[in-house]
């Protein structure tokens, strides 16, 4: 064998065998030597040497540059050239003997590196191992857990809640459901309406009358004339924890806006509207303004506009009214309201409420005067003394008979090729006051245009009263906004939420149109017929020269709320009150004659759906208060009035 060159390089292999692989001449002891000169332990002055023998004599790494291009240059050629020769250096440097890198072997402290133990096995292991498969199982669970959440979910609650449809601007559209059974050709049943309310194929909504209403209940005798009258619409409220915000429930729909054109000193919020142990729950309670859209109070206001409505009937409500028989301020009510017109959105209620009138004359026009006149005389003296004695200060009915053809309007066109007068006219179940010093409940209706000094003909043939000592005509008759026909009848004092909580049933019943329709409202108190008019009583008033207006023939949703307001309580004191105070209602009930049921806020003699589909954001906008181009745009419903042929031509 050759002996390796005397070379500046050859001290740094000392012992190494060149014949063989550098580490075939490894052997313990040199192993324990090479240690001993690393860990300086070989005498003075040798620290350097060894530790710089140490690295020679170590395995250089894989792919790892080493020290010999640094030194190649100053060796001699000839040198260099042998030492390339014999031990494989190559041209770029690296050093390596034959069979280096296949024997590199583990240190004894290093079990990562194992070169040995993959060697030839890249690529083809085995997952089917416990910790591999219980890896897979988990990634598989999270993945169907997130499939389940985001697809799974969605798709399960749309083919298993109600259905509820939606037209082609995303707004519910219960009147395509089966409201409105007249429109259909049909007629709902008091057994349930299942049939009538299935559409499209879809799952079927909850049906118009509640199963847990009891029989005894789904048929009851008309205080006019004793005919049995078939249930066909009732909620019991037996649902605990129902909500009533924006389309999560069939019927009603909670108000979520300040009730400013009665000054209420509330914020109406659907969390205030809920059903808890068999009852509707209406609660009032003081507020953070901050926190409450600045103000004081916030309440509950639930209403069935464009998804319950009834023409005609009977309903009723059984009511325990909140905090106490002799302390006013509360503003608790139950009422009706034609569909045009919804509750708390005013550009929707701008020369539509309270109108209910079907024929073209002055008294469609603003003020009840003739353009640039001041008459009828009627119309201009003796009215509201907070309004220089005018009569009305309503804008003018926007809907009216006078409606120039081609105009805005919802129909009925008749066949001379004029409209109807439409409107949103208004009858109150209740309304509960204190102010005498005792509870009390107004159940009235709101009219326009007005009596001559707002008295309609309340003689004996159009009044009835059945007992006096529980009921007298309310001494307020009207202003400038409304004329008003109203009873106020004693309550049963014990039926308030801070007396001893029983309830009582309040209700009307009516029949649209004129005189000559034999057309009425009573209303009704714990089962009793309290007080009522004939349409006769409305009938044309030759000095405001206006005719009859009728019992209205609109189809009526149902409102439920509790307010405060100073302007229904001018003593309002709310150091009396308490708070919070709650609202109950055990039950609503509708009831329509046999063979003649009207349910639905879309039928054919007095269509709806189209206009507000057209209009709709002066339905759902509570911010817009006034109809029309000539109001500031941010507060007015931008679209212009319809052309009235009296005052505007044609």
């Amino acid at each position: 064998m050759p002996s390796l060159p005397q070379s500046p390089l050859s001290p740094r292999f000392p012992g190494a065998s060149p014949s063989s692989p550098l580490l075939a001449s490894f052997n313990p002891a040199e192993s324990q030597q090479r240690d001993s000169m690393a860990s300086g332990s070989s005498g003075a002055g040798s620290s350097g040497a060894g530790r710089d023998s140490y690295f020679a004599l170590s395995p250089p790494p894989r792919y790892r540059d080493s020290a010999a291009p640094s030194i190649a240059p100053s060796m001699a050629a000839s040198a260099r050239d042998d030492v390339v020769s014999e031990w494989n250096i190559s041209a770029t440097g690296h050093l390596y003997a034959d069979g280096m890198l296949v024997s590199d072997p583990p240190e004894p402290d290093d079990e990562l590196h194992r070169p040995d133990k993959f060697e030839g096995s890249y690529g083809r292991g085995n997952i089917f191992t416990a910790r591999g498969i219980s890896n897979l199982g988990f990634l598989f669970l999270l993945t169907g857990g997130l499939v389940m959440l985001f697809a799974g979910w969605p798709i399960y609650a749309h083919y298993t809640r109600p259905y509820i449809p939606h037209d082609d601007n995303g707004y519910e559209d219960t009147n395509a459901i089966g409201f409105n059974s007249n429109a259909g050709g049909n007629s709902s049943s008091s057994s349930g309406n299942g049939g009538a309310m299935q559409a499209k194929g879809k799952m079927p909504l909850p049906q118009l009358v509640d199963p847990e209403t009891p029989d005894a209940a789904k048929t009851k005798k008309s205080f006019r004339d004793g005919e049995d009258w078939e249930l066909v619409f009732s909620d019991e409220f037996n649902t605990d924890n129902r909500s009533f915000y924006p389309g999560d429930d069939p019927y009603w729909t909670a108000a979520d806006l300040h009730y400013w054109g009665t000054n209420d000193l509330e914020w109406y919020d659907p969390q205030m509207a809920t059903t808890r142990d068999g009852y509707l729950r209406l609660q009032i309670r003081e507020a953070d303004p901050i926190n409450n859209h600045n103000m004081s109070f916030m309440s509950g206001m639930i209403q069935s506009w464009n998804k319950l409505c009834f023409t005609g009937g009977l309903i009723e409500v059984s009511v325990q009214l909140p905090g106490t028989s002799n302390k006013p301020g509360l503003w608790p009510a139950v009422w009706a309201m034609g569909n045009l017109g919804r509750a708390g959105y005013g550009a929707s209620l701008d020369g539509m409420w309270p109108y209910t009138y079907d024929h073209c004359d002055v008294g469609t026009l603003p003020n009840q005067t003739y353009p640039g006149t001041s008459t009828p005389l009627a119309a201009v003296q003796n009215g509201d003394p907070s309004t220089n004695n005018m009569l009305s200060y309503l804008p003018g009915q926007r809907l009216s008979a006078c409606t120039c053809p081609g105009e805005p309007h919802p129909g009925p066109t008749l066949s001379n090729g004029s409209y109807v007068g439409r409107a949103a006219p208004e009858i109150d179940i209740f309304e509960a006051l204190n102010n005498a010093g005792y509870g009390q409940v107004s159940q009235s209706a709101q009219w326009a245009p007005f009596n001559a000094e707002y008295k309609w003909l309340n003689d004996s043939t159009n009044l009835h009263i059945t007992d006096k000592t529980v009921t007298q005509l309310n001494d307020y008759i009207g202003g400038s906004t409304q004329q008003t026909t109203s009873g106020l009848s004693v309550t049963n004092q014990d039926c308030y939420e801070l007396e001893k909580g029983c309830f009582s049933d309040y209700g009307f019943e009516y029949k649209p149109g004129y005189a000559e329709d034999d057309a009425y409202i009573t209303w009704i108190v714990n089962d009793t017929a309290v007080w009522g008019l004939e349409a006769a009583g409305l009938a044309a008033d030759p000095e405001t020269e206006i005719h009859a207006r009728p019992v209205p023939f609109e189809p009526m949703y149902i409102i439920m709320n509790l307010g405060l307001s100073k302007n229904f309580v001018w003593n309002l004191d709310l150091t009396t009150l308490t708070f919070p105070a709650t609202m109950l209602v055990d039950w609503v009930r509708v009831y329509q004659p046999k063979g003649s049921t009207n349910v639905g806020c879309d039928p054919a003699s007095a269509p709806t759906k189209t206009y507000i589909d057209q209009h709709m954001e002066a339905y759902t906008n509570p911010n817009l208060t006034i109809w029309g181009t000539n109001g500031v745009p941010g507060g007015a419903y931008m679209q212009p009035q319809p052309k009235n042929s009296m005052k505007d031509g044609c």
